[in-house]
């Protein structure tokens, strides 16, 4: 199971976000047959083993094992990934677009490079697995509590140079093997996360 997974597929992003499917998908963070998630989530075994053939036939989950009790043949189900994400390319025709609207300073700006984001590396994880390869990515997380606006205006200009100076010392144009790679900061509000 990974810890993430990324739905770029239009239809797997529809059946996953079925209510019903997304709390199976939940508890299929441990293995468990249609009839053990009957009892769970309260629905018939048959409503289960539809919904999860569905969930099957989009690789949301997966065949662990077979277990015979008696003349019934249990499926042990587990979810592919313990969380999802879906990817732009699952709305391809209307997809964020930074260039449509290039403003560092606005909210809207900033989702539509994280939607790309999401999409670049969703894209790269896939073409990865095929090839049973690593991606080579680096993130930083971290938080800040500015005193005032100025401050955080003060800040922004600070990394904006400190970034484009370590861009620049690094960044070879000539490098005929070199490989680029994307460079995304961003400083938003925190939100509180829920206990």
């Amino acid at each position: 199971m990974f810890p993430v997974a990324v739905i770029e597929d239009a239809a797997a992003a529809e059946v996953s976000l079925d209510p019903v499917r997304a709390r199976l998908l939940a508890e299929l963070a441990e293995p468990a047959s249609a009839t053990m998630l009957a009892a769970r989530v309260g629905l018939p075994r048959q409503k289960v083993n539809y919904h999860l053939r569905a969930l099957e036939s989009h690789g949301l989950v997966e065949l662990v094992e077979e277990r015979r009790k008696g003349n019934v043949t249990e499926r042990m189900m587990r979810a592919t990934a313990a969380s999802y994400v879906i990817s732009p390319t699952a709305l391809a025709a209307v997809q964020p677009d930074p260039a449509r609207s290039p403003d560092r300073l606005s909210a809207r700006w900033l989702l539509a490079v994280a939607g790309r984001l999401v999409r670049d590396v969703g894209l790269l994880i896939t073409g990865a697995a095929k090839a049973q390869q690593r991606v080579a990515t680096f993130a930083l997380d971290g938080e800040v509590r500015f005193a005032s606006a100025a401050d955080r205006a003060a800040f922004a200009e600070e990394l904006t140079a400190a970034v484009t100076t370590l861009v620049g010392k690094y960044h070879d144009e000539s490098a005929e093997k070199g490989r680029p790679h994307r460079v995304v900061v961003a400083v938003h509000p925190s939100i509180p996360e829920e206990s």
